[in-house]
């Protein structure tokens, strides 16, 4: 079954409290972008805003870093409130260290791929991660329309996962591994894909077996 994430870069940031609390009933997942000005031109959000939705929310807060050098801001994400951190595969030379580095933190994690990347270079680390994010658009900047070439790309990643794990998104539900915001593990029978709007930012997650939605 599919999840909502609301991103706080389409609220109100004078009232980010407020707009949080609003989309609370519609939505699981806090969305925030993070952006460096230098893996994109932008720079957005980061472990400040974080930090000031903690105690606003209790719904699982998820970073999108488009960041060079991601790594470098785990911890700090971490003591700040995230739970889950998505970057950028284009960001790093190996996911693979990137992937353990969140773990040790306590975060949830999961990578994002834009369109010119092939789905391929996330093949080695689906079993690793717990969502795949596949843009519809170039990072970095709103008011953008969807490109539908997404779409066969959500199809192949959809058919890759349920290779690897058949359970996932099937109906039948069933029980995976899942982390909590303290890493410890335990049963979740949730799985799903998603399709996400926030004005004109699109972008594309799909669910692996290893959910750390609490």
């Amino acid at each position: 079954m599919g999840k909502l994430s609301a991103s706080i870069l389409a609220a109100d940031l004078a009232r980010l409290g407020e707009e949080v609390k609003l989309v609370e009933p519609y939505a699981e997942v806090i969305h925030v972008d993070i952006m460096d000005g230098h893996f994109v031109p932008p720079i957005a959000l980061g472990a400040v805003v974080v930090r000031s939705l903690r105690p606003v929310t209790e719904r699982l807060l998820h970073g999108h870093l488009m960041v060079d050098a991601p790594e470098g801001y785990f911890d700090e994400l971490r003591e700040a409130g995230l739970d889950r951190v998505s970057f950028h595969l284009e960001a790093v030379p190996d996911p693979g260290p990137a992937i353990r580095k969140a773990r040790d933190a306590g975060l949830g994690v999961g990578l994002t791929l834009n369109l010119e990347t092939s789905l391929e270079a996330a093949t080695p680390y689906l079993e690793e991660i717990d969502d795949l994010m596949l843009m519809s658009i170039r990072p970095g900047w709103s008011f953008q329309q969807l490109n539908p070439e997404v779409y066969p790309r959500l199809e192949a990643a959809r058919a890759q996962i349920d290779v690897r794990n058949p359970a996932v998104d099937s109906g039948r539900g069933g029980t995976h591994p899942r982390r909590d915001r303290g890493g410890r593990t335990g049963p979740t029978d949730r799985k799903g894909s998603l399709r996400c709007r926030r004005r004109s930012w699109w972008w594309t997650t799909i669910r692996t077996s290893h959910d750390s939605s609490r």
